[in-house]
């Protein structure tokens, strides 16, 4: 089965749902990262310039999207960046990233909200039909 790697963004009264979908797991939870950062502005506004070393661990899949998601958003205001793409790798309980992003340019993007953080509201990965699912809820 051949799977289009995209993300989706879930309704959810004041908050929003990111939903990243691919053919693998690490996919998946690169997809939902891209969906995190259209909550703020287009990925594809963002340059590729700098390049931002993210891990993380957790016991499960569900836990470990939960950390992943966190540590963008924090990764993203500490250093007032925006990330349009991200090379994902998942290792048993560990994941490897790099975020490739830019300082944020309020002109070019645009920013919409601030992302406070993911929840563990409809937190779920799941693998069905060939396709990885990875999705939460954003409090914005």
């Amino acid at each position: 089965m051949n799977v289009t790697p995209r993300w989706e963004h879930i309704p959810h009264g004041a908050d929003i749902g990111v939903a990243g979908i691919g053919p693998t797991k690490a996919e998946a939870f690169r997809q939902a990262a891209i969906g995190l950062t259209a909550v703020v502005t287009d990925p594809g506004r963002v340059r590729a310039a700098t390049d931002v070393a993210i891990d993380c661990r957790a016991a499960t899949d569900d836990l470990r999207l939960l950390e992943w998601l966190n540590a963008v958003i924090y990764e993203m205001a500490v250093r007032s960046m925006l990330f349009g793409d991200f090379i994902v790798s998942i290792d048993g309980d560990q994941l490897h990233a790099t975020a490739r992003g830019e300082t944020v340019d309020i002109d070019r993007h645009e920013p919409a909200v601030e992302i406070k953080g993911a929840t563990m509201t409809a937190l779920a990965v799941s693998h069905a039909a060939g396709e990885w699912r990875a999705q939460c809820i954003v409090d914005v």
